[in-house]
């Protein structure tokens, strides 16, 4: 049985309104994570309304370099004049598009390598584990520097290196995963009736698994914005897209006389990954019956 389906009392009609109605109100439990959640929202709203606050380019001279916070301007000016609140604005979009698209990558590989060994085990568990453990021996942000280092500098680079060393530990997660359901009666049934394989992974056994899934990939969201904001920080973002991390690099040789370059840019990135973390063991909290049973 779909372990989201566990989570609906006894007698109730398993329908997807009244799952995604019991999850919501098993998620609000956690106050923590409805407040991760506000967040969050409003991280997003700010991305999306970015181009009606500042339609012109964050790039763009706004007025006098390093010109101090709640005047003028918001948050002040950075050493060349640029507005720090636009650049906080516009760097909303970037991180978070970076964030979803590389780990929607990477899920979307380990979880195919990761269903492929725990599923047929023997030769094919042996020889694909021992590539995610390859690229596990390299610790991931440096190999992240290498990966864009020679792909070159650009938003695709990013997304490739942060999907690149975000998928192993996934991969063994669903590996483990299917590992444990493999056998199971339900699965072992399909295949007596000739269900071809991929239909069996895909209908039968996946399913039962999205629930540690979904709950890794929010938290790779934020290790992803992490990585991102890092390679910026570092001069090895797109130059031509404006990021978090970008500003506190550009703001870090004058941090004594001109805090609010780094700051307020610094704490959006503590902020946004403050509330995936949050919103992800919410879903945890949800999505995990044995969690729930060891909390009652």
């Amino acid at each position: 049985m779909n372990e989201l389906s566990e989570t609906l009392p006894q007698g109730a009609a398993p329908g997807r309104l009244a799952r995604l109605a019991r999850l919501w109100r098993l998620f609000a439990r956690n106050r923590a994570a409805l407040f991760g959640l506000a967040i969050l929202a409003g991280v997003v709203a700010l991305a999306a309304i970015a181009p009606v606050l500042y339609p012109e380019s964050p790039f763009s001279l706004a007025g006098r370099p390093m010109s101090p916070p709640f005047g003028d301007w918001l948050f002040g000016t950075d050493t060349l004049g640029r507005d720090v609140m636009a650049g906080i604005a516009h760097g909303a979009r970037t991180s978070l598009m970076i964030g979803l698209v590389a780990t929607l990558v990477a899920v979307v590989f380990g979880t195919t390598m990761g269903a492929l060994a725990g599923y047929y085990g023997g030769w094919i568990d042996d020889l694909l584990m021992r590539i995610t453990e390859v690229f596990q021996t390299i610790p991931s942000f440096v190999f992240a520097i290498l990966l864009v280092a020679i792909m070159s500098p650009s938003i695709q680079s990013i997304v490739i290196a942060i999907a690149v060393v975000s998928w192993p530990a996934l991969a063994r997660l669903v590996r483990g995963e299917f590992l444990s359901l493999r056998n199971r009666e339900f699965v072992q049934a399909n295949v007596l009736m000739g269900m071809p394989d991929w239909k069996i992974i895909l209908v039968q056994i996946l399913p039962n698994a999205l629930s540690p899934i979904i709950v890794a990939g929010s938290l790779m969201v934020a290790t992803a914005i992490l990585i991102e904001s890092g390679l910026s920080f570092l001069g090895l973002g797109d130059p031509n897209v404006m990021s978090w991390g970008f500003q506190v690099g550009a703001g870090r040789t004058v941090l004594r006389r001109a805090w609010w370059i780094c700051t307020f840019p610094g704490f959006a990135i503590l902020l946004t990954v403050l509330a995936i973390n949050l919103v992800g063991e919410g879903l945890n909290d949800a999505l995990n019956p044995r969690l729930r049973e060891g909390k009652a």
